[in-house]
């Protein structure tokens, strides 16, 4: 069994976002860079753990990007991965990436493709399901679990009302959250080993934007923190009903 997982670069949650070009872009200089953890903590981790156990012989890692998403690929080959796709090029639309991640996979015939629920900086939760229907194969969102016995996959998911359990055949996409794995730190002897191992540049295929991002909007500030003291009780009360009001 061959498993795919998908890995995109996120600005770490720490990191301060600032704007350019009248807010149509956002700076990249000084900011830190990380693996989205949903794809790193709970996909790529679930399948490394599914080729420990020997229900999988490889995995293997792709993402879109340019020369600067290379590091967060050598961390995820430094995690465990056996070799990576870097898809030459930049898009901050959900079907394009899929699209190129879609046309990749069809040449290999992956068994088990995996990726994060969303990434954290756009959220949009696309990309999987996307992936899934340009490869005309079922779609699982939302995994808690993902357990193999054969050619089916049991995964328990997270819904509305509560958790359901689904059956289905591979090949498969499913898209992971928290409770698939635990997160991982890579060991000095994997990032020796991530230096080597092969990453593969791939010319992206051919496909048209359906989206563009008009300009950007950074949050407004936190407004400050009003101590009420012990004896100002009706000033409690009074704020708890105006806030409520707002709410």
């Amino acid at each position: 069994m061959k498993i795919l997982v998908c890995i995109c670069q996120v600005p770490d949650t720490v990191t301060k976002i600032n704007l350019k070009n009248n807010d149509t872009a956002v700076e990249e200089n000084g900011v830190t860079f990380v693996i989205n953890p949903y794809d790193e903590w709970y996909a790529l981790v679930r399948a490394l753990e599914l080729k420990e156990t020997g229900l999988a012989q490889a995995v293997h890692l792709i993402t879109v990007g340019r020369t600067v998403t290379e590091p967060i690929i050598r961390k995820a080959l430094a995690l465990g991965g056996d070799e990576a796709v870097r898809i030459d090029a930049e898009s901050t639309d959900p079907y394009v990436v899929a699209h190129y991640i879609a046309a990749y996979a069809k040449t290999v015939g992956y068994d088990l493709v995996l990726c994060g629920k969303e990434s954290i900086d756009y959220a949009n939760g696309a990309v999987g399901p996307m992936v899934a229907e340009l490869l005309d194969l079922d779609h699982i969102g939302f995994a808690t679990s993902i357990v193999l016995d054969g050619n089916t996959a049991t995964v328990k998911r997270e819904i509305d009302s509560g958790e359901e359990t689904d059956s289905c055949s591979l090949p498969l996409v499913i898209s992971c959250q928290k409770g698939v794995a635990e997160a991982r730190i890579p060991n000095m002897r994997g990032i020796m080993a991530a230096r080597t191992k092969p990453l593969k540049i791939v010319v992206p295929a051919a496909v048209e934007n359906l989206t563009s991002v008009s300009y950007y909007e950074l949050p407004p500030a936190k407004a400050g923190v009003k101590i009420i003291g012990a004896d100002e009780m009706d000033e409690l009360v009074n704020l708890l009903h105006t806030v409520s009001k707002v709410i």
